[in-house]
């Protein structure tokens, strides 16, 4: 009895580093094509002016992005695991399209600088999501203020075009999104010890992928527009 419990015991262990692995996996898979497909953008100018060429393109791309989330969000459950990866890599190149123009707006060295800063925050923050002892999931009611605050902000500084307000913004921002890191860390921590390999984890994993992803770029976005070295 107690060799079966024990067997089971791994079996759940080796599940749940799968379930973790698959996340980060898939996160680190969607940086890297949202990035390289910005490089790349951003160094063709007939596809950067093709895409920027309206000033409302980005806004479009802003508003396509948010709607994504919400449909992802609405179907994770009703779609197979193949159809929730090719979502997710579909996101990472629409993101991608964006993210293209901070390289034309951008030194190349800060980008770097910032990205590897935003790595370490994140990393700091997932190790605390995964190992904290405290109750985060208590956080929630006040992230989601927080987050609805920040887009109230948003469009009210649309109009008022303030440096100041638009620092302010940010920094919160910066704040709001490594708490997300941690929160979302300890969810996919808590959900990596019911894995059982199902398509439901498998999912999951991919779900897990995409809020991670979201925090990352929130930090990094975030970070840049408060130091970020603009082009002469």
């Amino acid at each position: 009895m107690a060799t079966k419990a024990l067997t089971k015991q791994k079996a759940a262990s080796v599940e749940a580093r799968k379930f973790i692995t698959r996340v980060y996996a898939w996160m680190t898979l969607a940086l890297f094509i949202s990035g390289a497909l910005a490089w790349i953008i951003s160094n063709t100018p007939s596809i950067l002016n093709l895409v920027w060429k309206s000033k409302y393109v980005f806004y479009g791309l802003a508003v396509g992005e948010i709607i994504f989330v919400f449909w992802f969000t609405a179907v994770i459950e009703k779609i197979k695991p193949v159809t929730a990866v090719i979502a997710f890599i579909f996101y990472s190149i629409l993101n991608g399209v964006t993210l293209s123009a901070i390289f034309a707006i951008f030194k190349l060295n800060s980008i770097y600088l910032i990205f590897l800063v935003s790595a370490l925050m994140f990393a700091a923050m997932s190790v605390y999501g995964m190992f904290t002892k405290t109750h985060i999931n208590s956080f929630f009611r006040y992230l989601s203020m927080l987050m609805i605050g920040l887009v109230i902000a948003f469009v009210i500084n649309w109009f008022l075009k303030s440096d100041i307000f638009s620092w302010i913004i940010s920094f919160v921002s910066v704040i709001l999104f490594m708490i997300l890191t941690a929160y979302d860390t300890n969810k996919i921590v808590k959900a990596s010890e019911l894995a059982d390999g199902s398509d439901t984890y498998k999912k999951a994993s991919v779900y897990g992928a995409l809020e991670l992803y979201i925090d990352f770029i929130g930090i990094f976005l975030s970070l840049l527009k408060l130091f970020g070295r603009e082009k002469d």
